[in-house]
């Protein structure tokens, strides 16, 4: 059986929003225009050109899918490649299917079918998704089973889009993999991750690699953070034996609680700092 040129999840899309209006025939190319809220904004002349030179060997083999929007004039839903490279090669006509669709659902239908192309950057698909998620009310789950892809790459792609834009750029520009750049989140500092992704990029870096500058990096600042809050607990000991003119320890047992010590000799002494006590700042 032939596999058909639609995933899974368009083919549903299409089942549950439209009804062929007319099956398969030949259209002008000057009555149909694209849907200007077509999600994909760039074609790359190369893959254009190698899609016009297939169709100017063997023509149009899949009808693109359209819908009426006038009384000759159609509006393209999917097969936009199709369609430009059509153009290119002088075709006057272009195989189609008519569907009813409602207006709302085109877009969506039109991003599904961009989305299961392989041809997209990490970032124009992150956005791909997100736009299904915020402006189509699909959940992440459903957006995975429309698109064919699993839960988790679609939420670890939406992620890519906290990034800053200088490293957004990067991956767009094939420079930074997506695993590189995931990676890369983990770092909050937005100026140590650009830092850092340069140095991925001009040194060509692997995953594994990043993840142990990330991990040491880490480490680093904890131990930063030891070393202050010891030096604010030092201080603290030292001001108190001052003012209670006694030993005082001040120890940590876990996170923010810990133990406070003070040495006395008699119970004349533990009155004395009693008093002491209630002139201390806090």
């Amino acid at each position: 059986m032939k596999k058909s040129g639609l995933g899974k999840g368009l083919q549903a899309l299409f089942e549950e929003n439209s009804e062929i209006e007319r099956d398969s025939f030949l259209l002008n190319l000057n009555l149909i225009e694209v849907n200007k809220d077509q999600p994909r904004k760039n074609f790359k002349d190369e893959t254009l050109s190698f899609l016009a030179e297939s169709i100017k060997q063997n023509g149009v083999i899949q009808p693109i899918l359209v819908r009426k929007i006038s009384e000759d004039r159609y509006q393209i839903v999917a097969g936009e490649r199709r369609f430009r490279a059509a153009k290119m090669v002088g075709l006057k006509e272009i195989p189609v299917i008519v569907k009813k669709i409602d207006e709302d659902k085109v877009t969506e239908i039109a991003l599904v079918e961009n989305l299961q192309r392989e041809d997209l950057n990490p970032i124009e698909e992150a956005k791909g998704f997100l736009t299904l998620v915020e402006k189509h009310g699909l959940t992440q789950d459903e957006v995975s089973k429309k698109v064919g892809k699993s839960r988790s790459f679609v939420t670890n792609s939406i992620r890519l889009l906290n990034l800053p834009n200088v490293v957004k750029e990067e991956i767009k520009n094939g420079n930074l993999t997506s695993g590189q750049a995931r990676t890369l989140l983990a770092i909050k500092n937005k100026e140590e991750l650009i830092k850092l992704a340069k140095l991925v990029i001009k040194n060509g870096m692997s995953v594994r690699e990043i993840e142990r500058i990330v991990s040491l990096k880490k480490e680093k600042k904890e131990c930063l953070k030891k070393e202050i809050k010891d030096h604010i607990f030092k201080e603290l000991e030292k001001n108190m034996q001052e003012k209670l003119k006694r030993k005082v320890k001040i120890k940590i047992t876990a996170g923010e609680k810990g133990r406070l010590t003070i040495d006395f000799y008699n119970r004349d002494e533990l009155i004395s700092m009693a008093y002491s006590l209630e002139g201390l700042k806090k």
